[in-house]
């Protein structure tokens, strides 16, 4: 007998890959003789980045990058096999869970660290991006991504805007002259959840 199990995670408990392994463990248990053929889902938000590495054979990195209220932390981020594709899960750098319930405010946290781990995949030689963008904190419009990107988002006396959704409500104009170039010429895809 053969038996697919593809299952997604369930949030705040397992993550797709290990409620695959359980499946697979109670299967064994009933049917040892079944082959199994384990295919962890996803939806764009958590798990993501480990079905798609794990399916191509790719791999995680880890970077130190500012979290949705300014502070250090440390996120992953998958290159997938072709070792030219990047995905990303906002949900790692800008996501609600790094934020404390009393402190959850979207008008002050920021996607800039989002933005970190796109750079670190151009820097990686990636040309191709895959971002989740479920589970974010944030509701600044990817302004804090397009910052650590190189654009200065100014105010009308050409002065740089904070971060935080709160903040968009000064911009005047945005400066693309310091955007990193590699952009253009990279292709980008977006989960939703």
């Amino acid at each position: 007998m053969k038996i697919v199990v593809a299952p997604d995670s369930f949030k705040g408990s397992l993550t797709a890959v290990e409620v695959s392994d359980a499946i697979e463990q109670g299967i064994i248990e009933i049917f040892p003789q079944a082959e199994i053929v384990k295919i962890p889902m996803a939806d764009g938000g958590d798990g993501t980045v480990q079905c798609l590495v794990n399916t191509t054979g790719g791999k995680i990195l880890r970077e130190k990058v500012t979290g949705p209220l300014g502070s250090e932390v440390l996120a992953h981020y998958g290159i997938l096999g072709d070792k030219k594709t990047a995905v990303i899960e906002m949900a790692e750098a800008s996501g609600l869970t790094l934020v404390p319930e009393n402190k959850r405010n979207p008008l002050i946290t920021t996607t800039y660290g989002t933005g970190q781990l796109i750079k670190s995949a151009l820097d990686q030689g990636c040309r191709k991006m895959i971002i989740g963008i479920g589970g974010s904190a944030t509701n600044d419009g990817g302004a804090g991504m397009v910052q650590a990107l190189g654009a200065k988002l100014l105010d009308k006396d050409g002065e740089e805007i904070s971060f935080g959704g709160g903040e968009l409500k000064k911009v005047f104009r945005i400066d693309t002259k310091y955007l990193d170039n590699r952009l253009s010429k990279t292709k980008v895809l977006y989960l939703l959840e």
